[in-house]
């Protein structure tokens, strides 16, 4: 599923819904773009638009160490652009002194469609989300104020800050503010599936794509809805309990018994290259996750509804879901140069 650069273009031209991030007349503002058939963002931009210099502020900072306690570890060393945003060499995430986590990286895009973020929601607004790695011990290990201790000694940052936000004293709110704005600018729109239903002849389904995608919205799309692939909302999905972790996920936040177990529904968009799978990485495959659902379910109070019993596919009907699930794949946004590692 390579395509050219020529179809993409011609593509954008006739539906203009394959870009993820296009200038505004002035080239300061930048709108996202997406389908049509999308819902508008929960992220309200008309109070913090996207501003080019922000965004790109901010990826020099998402792929910037100094952000770590160590300066081991950058945002990318857990969400590396190429592979959805996220790791993919091991379960859980990695951080300073060679920590291991307690959680698999989420993938980071389409965020501006996010109400909570991460894995039980303990964050609900990406305007501060960055708190939480940055002062996490197993992640960056770092303080707020040590990190703006550091920025305001960097001549490059205290000149970027200062050219955009005005103040030459870099505080939280502009960190913050700039490490938003570039997560919030990765919109991932143009897989075969999106091409396929914009109309594009050039994007047909095979018929094991075809029949994929009937037994995906037969089994799967409760939990995983069109066009964005989740729900955004939390669900036990019959996973035991990992004996060491003991994550009790949502519960930890909310403090509710009916929250137990239940985890946020990660979109599955891109999910051929966001492997290890599900809150702790326990699954490397897809069709391991999808044995999980047919055969591995563990029953408990707060298992979801749909997941009662099993999901009730033969393996047949599972290799054609998989091949589905593979038009999920938007390379075009994951190798997007303006997205990856800033060269100046």
């Amino acid at each position: 599923m390579i395509y050219k650069s020529k179809i993409i273009a011609a593509l954008f031209v006739i539906t203009v819904v394959m870009t993820a991030a296009v200038l505004g007349p002035d080239k300061k503002f930048i709108s996202i773009s997406y389908p049509e058939s999308w819902p508008k963002p929960v992220y309200d931009f008309s109070k913090s638009p996207l501003e080019n210099a922000k965004v790109e502020l901010g990826r020099h900072l998402f792929y910037d160490p100094i952000l770590s306690l160590d300066s081991s570890i950058s945002c990318s060393s857990c969400h590396l652009s190429f592979t959805a945003f996220t790791h993919v060499d091991h379960a859980l995430s990695h951080g300073i002194g060679d920590s291991i986590g307690t959680r698999n990286s989420p993938v980071i895009f389409n965020l501006a469609w996010s109400k909570e973020l991460m894995w039980d929601g303990a964050v609900n607004h990406i305007d501060v989300q960055a708190l939480a790695p940055i002062n996490h011990p197993l992640e960056m290990g770092e303080s707020t104020e040590h990190v703006l201790m550091k920025l305001n000694r960097n001549d490059f940052y205290k000149q970027r800050f200062k050219a955009i936000y005005k103040s030459s004293v870099i505080g939280s709110k502009e960190l913050l503010s700039a490490l938003a704005q570039f997560q919030l600018s990765l919109v991932s729109c143009g897989s075969k599936y999106d091409r396929y239903m914009a109309g594009d002849k050039k994007a047909e389904f095979s018929e094991q794509e075809k029949r994929g995608l009937i037994l995906f919205r037969k089994h799967c799309s409760s939990c995983h809805p069109e066009p964005l692939f989740t729900t955004g909302e939390f669900a036990n999905n019959g996973l035991a309990m990992d004996t060491v972790l003991k994550d009790i996920g949502r519960m930890r936040i909310t403090l509710q018994k009916t929250d137990s177990l239940k985890f946020k529904i990660p979109t599955l968009r891109n999910i051929e290259f966001s492997f290890p799978y599900m809150h702790d990485g326990r699954f490397k495959s897809l069709n391991e996750v999808l044995n999980h659902y047919r055969k591995g379910i563990h029953e408990s109070s707060t298992l979801a509804p749909e997941l009662r019993g099993g999901v009730s596919i033969s393996p047949e009907e599972k290799t054609d879901i998989v091949a589905f699930l593979l038009t999920l794949s938007d390379r075009s946004f994951l190798l997007d140069p303006k997205h990856a590692f800033p060269k100046n």
